[in-house]
């Protein structure tokens, strides 16, 4: 009997969102398409739905109008991937993301306990390679804010960039948002 090798179809952004509108997947499926492979995204547990709410909170307290505070809608990454972070700060306001979703927002955070390693290193590379500034890993885990900044070119990671900064703030720190200087937020006022 003859052997064949496993194949994968790669998915582009235009087909995914065709797959959705025909009906192929629910609008609110639990799926993200990064770098053309569909994965399905983790139940969310009550700490971290609630750290969402959180997160959301502390970010409208601070920005001045004109941005948009956005949770758990599509990101238009590249070609192929439109990933589905937990909270995204972008310039605009709600309507001018009717017809499409934003593409380089100012701030990308993930809220992780089961998802902590995913969410650091696959995702950390894609939003790397993608070259956004600001990208932070809400730890449930630990109950520390990650903040990873400065993107770089690295073949070793999975999307062949990485970010060259990590800072580890402790709940009693607090963080502010390159995009907004003086934007400061408390990290426990985002911890459930």
């Amino acid at each position: 009997m003859a052997a064949y090798p496993v194949r994968t179809r790669r998915w582009t952004r235009a087909e995914y969102d065709r797959l959705i509108d025909i009906g192929v997947f629910l609008p609110h499926e639990p799926l993200e398409l990064l770098a053309g492979e569909l994965i399905v995204s983790e139940p969310q547990g009550s700490a971290h739905y609630t750290a969402i709410g959180l997160v959301e909170d502390a970010l409208r307290a601070v920005l001045e109008p004109g941005w948009l505070v956005r949770s758990q809608g599509s990101v238009e990454l590249d070609d192929e991937s439109e990933p589905e972070p937990d909270v995204v700060v972008t310039r605009g306001l709600r309507r001018t993301f009717s017809r499409r979703h934003p593409s380089r927002p100012a701030l990308v955070v993930e809220i992780s306990d089961t998802s902590l390693a995913f969410d650091r290193g696959h995702k950390g590379s894609l939003y790397a390679r993608a070259r956004l500034d600001d990208y932070w890993v809400l730890n449930l885990v630990d109950r520390v804010l990650e903040i990873y900044r400065r993107p770089v070119l690295d073949p070793s990671a999975p999307f062949g960039w990485r970010y060259t900064s990590r800072e580890v703030l402790s709940a009693e720190s607090s963080v502010e948002l390159l995009a907004a200087p003086g934007a400061r937020i408390l990290v426990s006022d985002l911890l459930p």
